[in-house]
């Protein structure tokens, strides 16, 4: 069924969509300029900010050390832990080799992952018109954009990746010829080169391509998206060579899966009285939670629906989707990019269910949640004939409302407060910075600590010396500053650990302890002294690594009563300075004791 909401019906067009087999040659057209602009407006207002914006010192530190140390010959899984596909930090290494290995060319890196996110997602939904193409895109703006920033995570490169081989996927369906081979072959490379960023994203992407290449079996589509998949795989196979099979499957399939989920998985669904997650928590305290003041569900109470809804929506599109499809005429091809980009959608389902904070929810419902109005601009004739004129408004203002009862805290809230930091109406994060390197702490205190202990390191390190930074109880890997391996770029990272884990860093017979005593220098924190979650990483874990602390390290600075802690390693005939654990246990006993205190107020 065509839909009159849009300008004209898709297939009557000349200038079809692109995901529809449209030309991309030739001027385009004002509406479509205009479309766009829409959309780089509302991506443009909160930029400033999230430029500024405090950075998760492990996840956004490790995505600046760790491209540092495949240039300088590192190899993911040998010489450092890397959970996630290695594609992403050889990319990256490319982009710092030619743009330098700054925090803003990072985040850049970031935004453009984030602009592959939205425009695939406008791209498929340009199906349904420009109109309905702008709510999906600014739908999916406000998920991924904001509450996560611009750290160049490997989760979002491998979405925009994946979304991309749909695009082509589903083109190819609607082309034929050298166009069609040409559009299997793109999505196959696609494919691989997403799986090269995230193998967990396999489940996703073997949805939507294994539906897709079921329709076109009479064509024989499997060669050219097989011989995709394979130019695509080029860079795993090349990692698999450099760094073994066995290292490559540990480090990327069997640590993930059964050592790291114990201490990092959540309930699910999310408790209802509380929020589950530690930096959640922290990042909707009372000192820390941006202002909102429009009538909303608490926080907790937030995530305990937005669960719900995840996998409903998840579900439902494809199921709606399918049975639409069957009964249509005019609208089939339409449905059939809704099919394919909702099963993806489907398959991502698993990311949210393993961690449901508000990241891995956003991360989870992101492409489900911005086909939502294409959904609706489907429905809404169907229902009500007499609007389907304006479906692309209803289905704005549904998708408006939803988000703004089940999530605002985690899309408008964060969309406002960047927006009021690039505007000059709020500051943005508290910087650090030594040379040309910048980072964001969250508060004055975490600032002042780190930039003192960065001075006297500054001051007292020589290049080629060995660097181990973690928490300042090594018997709980809950957490790792990577960022400070990143503001020292000429010391030497002492551990294979440089992103710290529960389970994995901390666990007995883990060679930490051997890492440590290997380090001329540690600068332990107390940032995270309070992490507690309903998992296994509040079990302390080996005691090893605390006992090279105590016998070979003196203390050389004390920073914030605690809050920062460098050690140097003891000359011979050196005393041992008795500071360093007993403050690090003072200091986590007052994180305790604040923590029960908070607890017993409610």
């Amino acid at each position: 069924m065509p839909d009159p909401a849009l300008d004209d019906p898709p297939a009557h067009r000349a200038d079809l969509p692109f995901v529809l087999g449209g030309c991309v040659r030739g001027r385009p057209q004002p509406r479509s300029i205009l479309s766009v602009g829409i959309v780089l407006a509302v991506i443009a207002l909160p930029l400033r900010g999230l430029f500024l914006a405090t950075g998760s010192s492990m996840e956004e530190g490790f995505m600046l050390a760790f491209p540092q140390r495949v240039l300088a010959g590192d190899v993911p899984n040998v010489d450092f832990l890397h959970l996630y596909g290695p594609f992403s930090l050889h990319v990256l290494a490319g982009w710092y080799w030619v743009f330098g290995d700054t925090l803003e060319s990072q985040r850049v890196f970031g935004l453009l992952q984030h602009l592959g996110i939205i425009f695939a997602l406008y791209a498929l939904a340009r199906a349904w018109g420009r109109r309905t193409a702008v709510v999906s895109a600014v739908t999916v703006t406000l998920l991924v954009l904001t509450p996560i920033g611009l750290s160049a995570l490997a989760w979002e490169g491998a979405v925009a990746l994946g979304l991309w081989s749909v695009v082509f996927g589903v083109r190819a369906m609607h082309t034929t010829g050298r166009t069609r081979r040409f559009a299997l072959v793109s999505a196959g490379v696609l494919v691989g080169c997403a799986l090269g960023y995230r193998p967990d994203l396999v489940v996703a992407l073997g949805l939507v391509h294994g539906w897709l290449l079921w329709q076109g079996r009479a064509e024989r589509t499997w060669r050219p998206v097989g011989i995709g998949v394979a130019v695509g795989s080029v860079p795993m196979l090349v990692h698999l060579a450099m760094a073994g099979i066995g290292p490559s499957v540990r480090g990327m399939f069997l640590e993930p899966v059964f050592d790291l989920r114990p201490g990092r998985k959540l309930p699910s669904p999310p408790s209802f009285s509380q929020i589950d997650g530690a930096l959640q928590a922290v990042a909707e305290g009372p000192l820390d939670a941006p202002w909102w003041r429009v009538p909303a569900l608490s926080a907790n109470h937030q995530l305990f629906l937005w669960f719900f809804v995840v996998i409903v929506v998840a579900i439902a599109l494809p199921v709606i989707a399918h049975r639409l499809r069957r009964t249509s005429d005019g609208a089939a091809t339409r449905l059939t990019v809704l099919m394919g980009a909702s099963l993806f959608g489907l398959g991502m389902l698993p990311q949210a269910l393993q961690r449901p904070d508000s990241t891995h929810l956003a991360w989870g419902s992101c492409v489900s949640f911005a086909l939502l109005p294409c959904l609706l601009v489907e429905l809404v004739p169907r229902v009500a004939p007499r609007a389907a004129r304006h479906a692309w408004l209803i289905a704005g203002a549904g998708i408006a409302a939803v988000m703004l009862v089940v999530n605002p805290y985690f899309t408008y809230r964060y969309y406002l407060l960047q927006s009021r930091v690039s505007v000059g109406n709020k500051p943005g994060g508290f910087e650090v910075a030594r040379d040309h390197r910048r980072f964001y702490f969250g508060n004055q205190a975490l600032q002042s600590s780190s930039q003192a202990m960065m001075d006297d390191l500054d001051r007292l390190s020589q290049p080629g010396e060995r660097l181990l930074v973690g928490p300042a109880d090594l018997s709980r890997t809950i957490y790792s500053d990577a960022a400070f391996y990143y503001m020292f770029p000429e010391l030497t990272p002492a551990t294979f650990f440089i992103e710290m884990d529960p389970g994995i860093a901390d666990r007995e017979g883990s060679r930490l302890a051997d890492d440590v005593a290997s380090a001329d220098w540690l600068i332990l924190t107390n940032f995270w002294t309070g992490w507690f979650e309903p998992n296994a990483s509040s079990i302390r874990g080996s005691d090893a690594p605390n006992q090279v602390v105590a016998e070979q390290f003196c203390l050389v600075g004390n920073y914030e009563d605690a809050l920062v802690l460098l050690y140097q390693r003891c000359a011979v005939g050196d005393g041992i300075s008795p500071a360093g654990i007993g403050i690090g246990t003072q200091r986590r006993a007052d994180f305790e004791r604040e923590l029960a205190e908070r607890a017993a107020q409610g």
